[in-house]
């Protein structure tokens, strides 16, 4: 039951980091700077779990591939949620 809550969890936050990236690759085409969306907030995002999602939008719309905080970073979270999951089945099932 936990593992089907969590997989709907990160299926929901990752269709979130999805529609968020190619909104502010949008708004960034048209020059209107007050309505990005944070640097910080697509971290966020990536964090909770919306780092795949995350990484492969950015990589196919090519929206903040030159921004090594995200080119480096979110591999780095995807690596540390990888973790978490091989320890959850590992140590705790």
């Amino acid at each position: 039951m936990l593992e089907k809550v969590i997989l709907i969890y990160i299926a929901i936050i990752s269709f979130i980091s999805i529609i968020v990236c190619i909104y502010d690759k949008i708004v960034s085409k048209k020059n209107r700077v007050e309505l990005r969306v944070p640097e910080k907030t697509l971290i966020i995002l990536s964090l909770l779990g919306g780092s795949v999602a995350m990484y492969l939008t950015m990589q196919m719309i090519r929206h903040k591939t030159k921004h090594a905080k995200f080119m480096i970073g979110i591999p780095i979270i995807i690596i540390l949620h990888a973790a978490l999951v091989v320890c959850y089945f590992y140590f705790l099932k």
